[in-house]
């Protein structure tokens, strides 16, 4: 595509994120994507991987149906990577390229000519390759900024004797998909989070003397923690009017600390490498992006109040996402209305509670079962005791509960464990709860404050 066409594709986009894909009930709004899911089902019958399941999956219309395509995980994507994208594009080839630029923190080289390469986090193990073409990224520009932007934001964008809208990207790894925000009214900075974060700092307030500080701060849960920590202390002095956390669980204790620290509540960007799943909207909820992506829900208890999605991603045409299944927890609100107040009919979610493996699984107290234990609950534990340690990690290891916590009180482990044993009563478990030393996290991997190890 020339750069004019592209141009055009993200304002376009850009356009129908802000004021578009409005529909007056929910009903209007799934005719739409069953249209969508069979265009998309005629694009899969082109693709290796998926065109004998396609040419076969016809329903009783004689039409073809989603449900009929197998349902993908990492180790099926990772097997069957060439035979997945549209570009014959191999595994060994996309993953030379994602790791040089790691290596070197040089984020431009592209593979197939055209194609950025990005890499998953690996924090379920071997890490995943992707691929995106620019229009694809152009599509994902247009789409987050139509969705995040605040109305004063909005306006400098379009008024060009105004200074660009400076965003700062805090990322463990930078990319043309990121950058592909930049523009002349858009003036990006990437932070890398390789680097200590006092460097950060010292930019950000340099910026700030000079009046360039960012109108728009972009960084993982953990990272806005700590510049909201500096913030209050009075060591750094941006004034943010936007907040856009990515890439970890935003956990509620850590966004009302970054509203204390900005007088701006945050908002979510809920990214995967399978896609862009979930945006914020103005009034605070956290929307599943089914315009550009469909959600099947795989229920993890009775109640149907927890789910781990399979994603079919509409606007990647370069690597084919079709009923992948995610290792995140979802989280709904069985009360919660069935519009929200901004106006879209697309679904809530309550939170993104953050991988399966932080759910810990533990025999019940009779010895007969197995009980799951969410990650919410735990939090919300953690977070009563939270004024007598810094930071905490729990890594469940066979029948043992690991706690560490950073600058704890005299007192805190013992608390923490009488806390952590009384929950698990109450759900009918048991564990052994151990003190176990903090060590600091790494700044190049993402923030996971409750891990269920495998079982050897």
């Amino acid at each position: 595509m020339t750069d004019r066409a592209l141009v055009a594709a993200m304002t376009g986009r850009f356009v129908r994120a802000r004021w578009g894909f409005r529909f007056r009930t929910r009903a209007r709004f799934e005719a739409w994507q069953r249209r969508r899911i069979r265009s998309f089902l005629r694009r899969v019958a082109r693709v290796p991987f998926y065109r004998s399941a396609a040419a076969t999956a016809d329903g009783a219309n004689g039409r073809r149906v989603l449900g009929d395509l197998p349902v993908i995980d990492k180790a099926t994507m990772l097997e069957h990577f060439d035979a997945l994208n549209t570009r014959g594009v191999r595994l060994a080839d996309a993953l030379g390229v994602a790791l040089e630029a790691e290596r070197s923190r040089d984020f431009t080289p592209l593979v197939d000519g055209d194609l950025t390469v990005g890499l998953s986090s690996g924090t379920s193990g071997r890490r995943a390759a992707f691929l995106v073409s620019p229009r694809e990224r152009r599509l994902w520009a247009g789409t987050v900024l139509g969705r995040v932007l605040d109305a004063r934001s909005l306006r400098q964008l379009v008024q060009p004797w105004r200074p660009p809208v400076r965003i700062a990207f805090f990322l463990r790894a930078g990319g043309n998909l990121y950058e592909s925000v930049a523009s002349s009214r858009i003036r990006f900075a990437f932070h890398d989070l390789t680097e200590p974060m006092a460097a950060h700092v010292a930019e950000l307030q340099a910026a700030a003397r000079r009046g360039a500080g960012p109108d728009v701060l972009v960084a993982p849960a953990s990272v806005l923690d700590a510049l909201a920590r500096e913030a209050r202390a009075g060591v750094l002095g941006i004034r943010p009017r936007l907040v856009i956390s990515v890439a970890e669980v935003l956990e509620t204790e850590t966004a009302e600390r970054v509203e204390a620290a900005w007088g701006v509540a945050p908002r979510q960007v809920y990214q995967a490498t399978e896609g862009l799943l979930a945006i914020t909207c103005p009034q605070g909820a956290l929307h599943l992006n089914e315009e550009s992506v469909h959600i099947e829900r795989e229920w993890l208890d009775e109640a149907r109040t927890r789910f781990q999605p399979i994603v079919t991603d509409f606007d990647r045409t370069t690597q084919i996402i079709a009923r992948y299944r995610l290792d995140d927890v979802l989280r709904v609100d069985p009360e919660a209305p069935a519009r929200c107040r901004c106006g879209r009919v697309t679904a809530v979610v309550a939170a993104v509670d953050g991988r399966a493996d932080a759910v810990l699984r533990l025999p019940a107290i009779d010895g007969r079962s197995v009980v799951e234990v969410f990650p919410d609950v735990v939090r919300q534990v953690m977070a009563r005791g939270s004024s007598a340690y810094a930071d905490w990690r729990i890594r469940q290891a066979g029948l043992d509960l690991h706690v560490s916590l950073a600058e704890p009180a005299p007192d805190a482990h013992a608390q923490v464990a009488a806390s952590l044993t009384a929950l698990l009563a109450r759900y009918g478990c048991h564990a052994t709860v151990l003190s176990a030393p903090w060590q600091e996290p790494d700044p190049t991997a993402k923030v996971r404050r409750i891990v269920r190890e495998a079982a050897p």
